[in-house]
């Protein structure tokens, strides 16, 4: 505190100016919570004022840190081209504006589960931690887990949360958000209701959206039909296949929860081609809140998970874990975004 400022600016000439230590400049250009926010802006602003610039290398160095996370999009097995869920590509502005708040730089790569991208990773220290997005089958995505954990790599992922959840787990509560989508369709008259969506170990979040489904039955006296499942993972023509073999088997239904818009809008094109109308001969309920959903016709009844709390969490509790806490894991709150394919 006692150091002159000197012509070219440097932290003890912000710390001159603040009236706090050096370290607590260090700690507050990097955004680190130990330092009040009032504090922090103060000598965000002195800063800026003195055009004084965070020298990454050398705070590298330091700190033994690359001052980079990755974020690792994972490819999944449907038919075409698009290999990426649209989901989370959709988290990508919130993930990267709250890197840009904990003055970090991100890597983007997109991987396939079967490749040994987790020795890679930790072998070539490009990165401090990372933030996973995807998975696939999680049968196969748990064991490259336990190598992650295994070799002391930071990271944190988005997915099912639970007793059996490896690593810290960000998610949505899909169970709550199953009984949502239930509680909605029974609302509105619904006895039978149909799932579309792979609801086994493989895929847990669905799993989980179908037991929430099941729990809102119960609650108002009905029982779901296991002959009502069809597995379909989070693509338009699978859905599409999944709800053609429904109709072909001549189970009665009023209703469908699928566990994904893409798997909805290819529920939604089988339906009209059977001659079936939504909402007036069944009701449909999609998940995620794809701009696609707005845009389909009949407009689609869905459920929006918090992409800007999920990409923000998934930053903050990788930076916890570089920093050597341990974040807990979160589930998020969904929200019932109701259109025309439930009869608004």
């Amino acid at each position: 505190m006692g150091r002159k400022p000197t012509n070219r600016p440097t932290s003890f000439d912000i710390a001159y100016r603040a009236g706090v230590s050096q370290p607590t400049v260090s700690r507050a250009l990097r955004g680190h919570r130990s330092v009040s926010a009032e504090t922090r802006a103060r000598i965000e602003t002195i800063a800026r004022e003195l055009n004084y610039s965070v020298d990454k290398n050398a705070s590298s160095l330091r700190s033994q840190r690359s001052n980079s996370i990755a974020l690792l999009f994972f490819e999944e097995q449907t038919p075409g081209d698009s290999k990426i869920n649209p989901f989370f590509l959709a988290m990508l502005s919130s993930i990267t504006r709250r890197c840009a708040d904990h003055g970090l730089d991100l890597l983007i790569s997109f991987q396939k589960m079967e490749d040994d991208w987790h020795v890679r990773y930790q072998d070539s220290h490009r990165a401090d931690g990372l933030i996973l997005l995807g998975y696939g089958d999680y049968t196969l995505y748990r064991s490259r887990l336990r190598q992650l954990v295994a070799q002391g790599t930071q990271f944190v992922r988005w997915g099912a949360l639970g007793e059996q959840a490896i690593g810290t787990t960000i998610g949505s509560d899909n169970h709550g958000a199953g009984m949502l989508a239930g509680h909605h369709l029974i609302a509105n008259g619904a006895r039978r209701i149909a799932f579309i969506g792979q609801a086994d170990e493989h895929y847990p979040e669905f799993a989980e959206r179908y037991r929430g489904l099941c729990a809102a039955m119960v609650e108002a006296g009905l029982e779901a039909d296991p002959a009502l499942v069809r597995a379909a993972i989070s693509h338009e023509d699978l859905g599409h296949a999944a709800t053609r073999d429904l109709l072909e088997s001549d189970a009665r239904f009023d209703a469908v929860f699928a566990a994904s818009d893409l798997i909805a809008i290819g529920v939604l094109r089988a339906l009209g081609e059977a001659g079936l109308s939504v909402p007036a001969d069944v009701q449909l309920i999609g998940f995620d809140d794809l701009p696609a959903a707005s845009m389909a016709r009949p407009p689609l009844t869905t459920v929006m998970q918090d992409l800007r709390g999920a990409g923000e969490r998934l930053v903050d509790a990788l930076v916890a874990r570089i920093e050597g806490r341990e974040p807990p894991p979160v589930a998020l709150e969904t929200r019932l975004v109701v259109r025309g394919s439930t009869g608004r």
